[in-house]
């Protein structure tokens, strides 16, 4: 990634055709593909195409990815088998992950079938206890498939497989309404038919915007110009809900994780409609904001009660937060605690890709980025994240991947919890070190590159 001047002015966004680039290579081998929680990637730096040579692994693992991804679709809201309170499918549905049902006192003679649980029994939260029954509806991991499906095959250009997935948008049949009313829904008898936390399903929308704007500025003749309007009046349906329905409103104002992603993700509609000043005033307000009160002075990131204005004009990746502390400095401290100490092993991976964007930022003089990477992320050169954050802190890397070998596995994306589906630890302390960092870090990454 380019670092930014600091200029407000709009990229250019020239694109350019991204099939030759990728058409020579043989597939990586891979036993799965990764799913980055929330990505967008700067077109004009990805498709310039002036990649050094040690990034041919990862660009033979986006290729293979993009194949295996499309194979698997398409995916749409009308798969799920319940139906949301408003009799129509179309609309999105998913159940808060950390209820659980108490059946202690309902009076049952007979053993309750899932349907009488879900209506008779009341439901309690269990904090950090993920429920596995939530995903027998699962808009939210088809949602995060064909999200994916859309990224990786726009930057492979395969885009005949690729709009089989915008079937989630675009398609009459199976299209989803925009609004998220029935998200994150609480069952039981106490239960309440959506949530505000419900708005980080559709976190990796910026995944969305990264594929749109490649479709449409790289003159694809298989993204049509009605499929641009389809996907532009069904953003602004959604922004609109996104800006005004109670529920959503009040996730933006959420001063952890969700707050973040929530503006993330409005960020990224505002691309994908051309509105880029409305983009930048909403990156801006999450910096001056959320950005103020997440990230301590030695970079542990926490929850604090402080506001406290930050120039929206200045170099995003500078911005500091209220205790003088930037998106580097909680890194940095992230990366000095073990993901094992903290009971965070299966997240660690979130952070790879924010340290090898933060070191292609930033540079890495002493090697400490390039040295975590090694130690952590063994092939990490052949990791997607690796093309598009190389830069002169990889010189000295050598892909040594070999091609061939199996193809992917098919796997089924069940939206597994991860650290950014939590509201929080009680204390609002970065006991969740390593998801934290990445979500902090991401809303910078994702949208400021591209429109500051």
């Amino acid at each position: 990634m380019r670092k930014s001047t600091g200029s407000t002015t709009r990229s250019s966004l020239t694109f350019l055709l991204l099939l030759p680039l990728f058409s020579f290579f043989c597939f990586q081998q891979a036993s799965a593909q990764t799913s980055y929680a929330n990505e967008f990637i700067d077109p004009d730096l990805i498709l310039a195409g002036d990649f050094a040579n040690n990034t041919a692994a990862a660009q033979r693992m986006i290729r293979n990815w993009a194949s295996k991804w499309a194979s698997e679709g398409p995916w749409s809201v009308m798969l799920k088998d319940a139906t949301p309170p408003s009799g129509t499918k179309h609309d999105y549905m998913s159940w808060a992950p950390y209820w659980w049902p108490d059946c202690s006192d309902v009076g049952n003679t007979t053993v309750l079938s899932e349907e009488e649980v879900w209506t008779t029994c009341p439901y309690r939260r269990r904090d950090g206890e993920f429920n596995p029954d939530v995903r027998g509806v699962n808009d939210v991991g088809n949602f995060q498939d064909m999200s994916d499906a859309v990224l990786y095959n726009a930057l492979a250009w395969s885009l005949e497989e690729a709009g089989k997935t915008l079937t989630w948008f675009l398609n009459p049949d199976t299209r989803m309404n925009p609004n998220l009313n029935f998200a994150q829904m609480i069952r039981g008898s106490n239960g309440r038919p959506g949530s505000a936390t419900g708005v980080l399903d559709l976190k990796g929308m910026a995944k969305i915007a990264s594929a749109i704007l490649i479709f449409r500025k790289g003159g694809s003749t298989e993204w049509t110009s009605d499929d641009d309007e389809q996907m532009v009046e069904w953003s602004r349906e959604y922004i609109e809900w996104l800006e005004t329905a109670e529920l959503a409103l009040d996730e933006g104002n959420s001063r952890n994780n969700h707050g973040s992603f929530y503006y993330n993700q409005l960020a990224a509609l505002k691309l994908i409609v051309d509105d880029i000043p409305g983009a930048i005033n909403v990156s801006s307000t999450y910096f001056s904001r959320q950005f103020q009160s997440q990230i301590a002075a030695d970079g542990e990131q926490t929850n604090a009660r402080i506001w406290k204005y930050a120039d929206p004009s200045s170099n995003v990746w500078e911005i500091t937060s209220a205790e003088g502390a930037t998106i580097k400095t909680a890194l940095d401290y992230a990366m000095t605690h073990s993901a094992s100490s903290s009971g965070e092993s299966q997240y660690a991976a979130e952070l790879y890709p924010i340290v090898a964007a933060v070191a292609s930022v930033y540079g890495d003089p002493d090697g400490q980025y390039l040295n975590f990477l090694q130690e952590n992320d063994e092939g990490f050169y052949a990791e997607p994240y690796f093309l598009w954050n190389s830069g002169e802190w990889t010189s000295d890397v050598t892909s040594t991947a070999r091609p061939g070998g199996p193809k992917p596995t098919s796997r089924k994306t069940q939206g597994s919890p991860s650290v950014d589906e939590d509201a929080g630890s009680a204390d609002g302390r970065g006991v969740r070190l390593w998801g934290l960092a990445l979500n902090v870090a991401v809303l910078a990454h994702t949208l400021l590159s591209v429109v500051i």
